[in-house]
């Protein structure tokens, strides 16, 4: 079983969307009405186990059809992520735990600009979120004692997932930090957080070398829309860090 992921192409409508994700992730392109005379289903069900993860691009509701019969085992059947063709959401939908369906699509949505959708009980039950703000180059360990600080009394394993402003969707510590942990990284466009400029105290030092007045309080605000900012922006060491807890028991 190959180990890179491939991507389904439902239509034709997704060769722009399948291009960015090929480039990105090395996955193989599956375009299958390249191939007359055989159904899409019965190519899918044909290739299915040949790859350990799978990106469709299309609806929901085609991918349930394809998988119909496919799926045997959680702990061997191939992840599944579907992604609608406006990219809009990267849905865990198969082996989210573990096949890696999870994480792929948080590395699905940080490479398009989608919304990562994940429905394993585990998460759900995770109440916080972290936003992030640091300087280049800062170490994994000088991000983990501003988490740590940030949190308090609350432990990280109370932590659903990472939010940080594109520009440090690559910082090597940052990602250190994520995987040391298996905590996902949401990534946010900074035109998405100037439109919601949710900060306690704005920076000057933020809006001069990023563009916007604050980082960290506004993904962990986004990524956590009916949340309640638990602690506001807190620095240490180069590494600025907001806590949101999320309200749903509440509304």
């Amino acid at each position: 079983m190959n180990a890179a992921p491939a991507i389904w192409l439902v239509r034709a409508h997704g060769e722009e969307l399948a291009a960015v994700l090929q480039a990105a992730l090395g996955a193989e392109v599956y375009r299958p009405w390249l191939r007359e005379g055989v159904s899409h289903k019965a190519q899918f069900a044909e290739t299915y186990r040949r790859h350990a993860q799978w990106i469709v691009i299309g609806a929901t509701g085609i991918a349930v059809r394809f998988l119909d019969g496919l799926a045997t085992d959680k702990h061997t059947d191939p992840a599944v992520v579907v992604l609608d063709e406006a990219g809009r959401f990267a849905i865990s939908l198969l082996a989210g735990h573990e096949g890696g369906a999870n994480a792929l699509a948080y590395k699905v949505a940080r490479t398009v600009g989608a919304t990562p959708v994940v429905s394993t009980a585990t998460e759900a039950l995770k109440p916080l979120v972290v936003g992030i703000g640091c300087r280049k180059g800062v170490q994994a360990e000088r991000i983990e004692a501003a988490v740590h600080h940030a949190l308090g009394q609350r432990g990280i394993e109370e932590v659903r997932e990472m939010a940080t402003v594109d520009l440090k969707a690559n910082e090597p510590g940052l990602l250190e930090f994520c995987e040391l942990h298996g905590l996902p990284l949401r990534v946010f466009a900074r035109a998405t957080l100037a439109a919601r400029p949710w900060v306690s105290v704005p920076s000057d030092w933020v809006r001069s070398n990023v563009g916007l007045d604050g980082v960290c309080e506004p993904c962990a605000l986004v990524a956590s829309p009916r949340g309640a900012l638990l602690v506001p922006k807190t620095c240490l060491d180069g590494v600025a860090v907001a806590v949101v807890e999320d309200k749903w028991m509440e509304i």
